[in-house]
């Protein structure tokens, strides 16, 4: 049987992953600066996790949400001590794609509203739901472009009130940082005022912090920042270190009720461990403040080389902004230094989400090969 062939492939393969490497079957070493999407937050087979992961499956690996699982209140329990956000109920899902689903769903429940604003140059996920509210419509089949969904400009509040005004607007989802989209962020004066029209007019506020979140910013999330308080904050990637691992926080006024959602995977007991070990790490190697400094680090890298014009984004979700396009840049990076890095939908922009454990000598490799390869 073949693959149904929609992913674009590199002739690589990985076999196993160390740290902030990965080894193809030829023992050939490459820099991870990518993690797989932002998947990889504590680098590749960490000690801690293998243990985690490996501890649980030899015990338990799988049972439904039928019956009680403790790991995923110790897992919510975690998240709570190490973000800070208080008084969210947690629900567990699967993926980025699945959690906005929920996100948006619990929305329309709580206000019995069926309008969704969104944003430029927006990515939500690529499920019914979630791809309405994604800016490319070449993802969006028939039956997606059937949901109420409307695209407004980040900045512009004069239009979102007007929008929020008519009454039937269940939520406004964002994401701080926008990824796919080439890390544009609005001001802390917008997002504030977005939330504030939102309690004003009876509609939820959705933080799409899939890629943005746990540590990525150096913040836990990257809304944080900005001095507000989503209703809904919806989770994934890093969470899970690559097992895959999604969550919706739901704000505690929001109530829940038999049957209004569910999952047969979400919360299983090896995703919990993998979860809890991923917290546990991100604590015990101080990785938000590592985020932090290296971000400091980059930036003072960066003007060693002329082209770059711009740099994008906060801690260690980064945009290095060209003045052309970076495609051949990052095929030169693949392939010739053996560098991992990723693109976006700003065709000059080059994007770096690497592992949150990555250290100051792993981004002199980067710097040195661009060196080499716009010389």
């Amino acid at each position: 049987m073949e693959l149904f062939d929609v992913y674009p492939l590199y002739d690589i393969t990985p076999v196993k992953g160390k740290g902030a490497y990965v080894f193809d079957k030829e023992e050939k070493k490459y820099l991870d600066l990518y993690g797989g999407h932002a998947v990889i937050s504590i680098g590749h087979s960490h000690p801690a996790y293998v243990n985690s992961i490996s501890k649980q499956v030899s015990k338990l690996g799988f049972y439904s949400n039928s019956v009680k699982n403790p790991l995923q209140q110790e897992l919510a329990d975690k998240l709570e001590k190490l973000s800070g956000v208080t008084d969210y109920s947690l629900f567990l899902c699967n993926s980025g794609a699945e959690a906005n689903e929920n996100a948006l769903k619990v929305a329309s429940f709580h206000t019995r509203k069926d309008r969704i604003i969104y944003f430029d140059k927006a990515f939500h996920g690529r499920t019914s739901g979630v791809v309405a509210v994604t800016d490319n419509e070449n993802i969006k089949a028939p039956f997606n472009q059937n949901h109420k969904a409307t695209k407004l400009a980040f900045e512009n509040t004069e239009v979102l009130e007007r929008e929020l005004k008519k009454g039937d607007v269940a939520a406004v989802i964002f994401e701080v940082i926008q990824g796919v989209g080439g890390l544009d962020e609005a001001s802390t004066e917008f997002y504030q005022k977005t939330a504030e029209l939102c309690k004003k007019y009876g509609s939820v506020l959705i933080a799409d912090e899939v890629q943005s979140g746990y540590g990525r910013t150096g913040d836990f999330f990257a809304f944080q920042k900005h001095n507000i308080r989503p209703d809904i904050i919806s989770i994934a990637k890093g969470m899970g270190n690559g097992f895959p691992v999604g969550g919706v926080l739901i704000d505690k006024s929001i109530k829940a009720k038999s049957g209004m959602l569910g999952t047969t995977f979400g919360g299983n007991h090896l995703a919990c461990a993998a979860g809890s070990a991923v917290l546990e790490v991100i604590e015990k190697e101080n990785l938000l403040a590592n985020a932090t400094e290296l971000f400091e680090y980059v930036k003072e890298k960066a003007t060693e080389i002329p082209q770059i014009k711009k740099i994008k984004g906060r801690g260690l979700m980064i945009g290095l902004e060209f003045d052309f396009e970076i495609a051949q840049i990052r095929k030169e990076l693949l392939f010739k230094h053996q560098i991992f890095t990723g693109a976006s939908a700003n065709k000059n922009l080059l994007r770096i989400l690497p592992p949150l454990n990555i250290k100051k000598e792993h981004f002199d490799e980067l710097f040195k090969a661009l060196k080499i390869v716009l010389n």
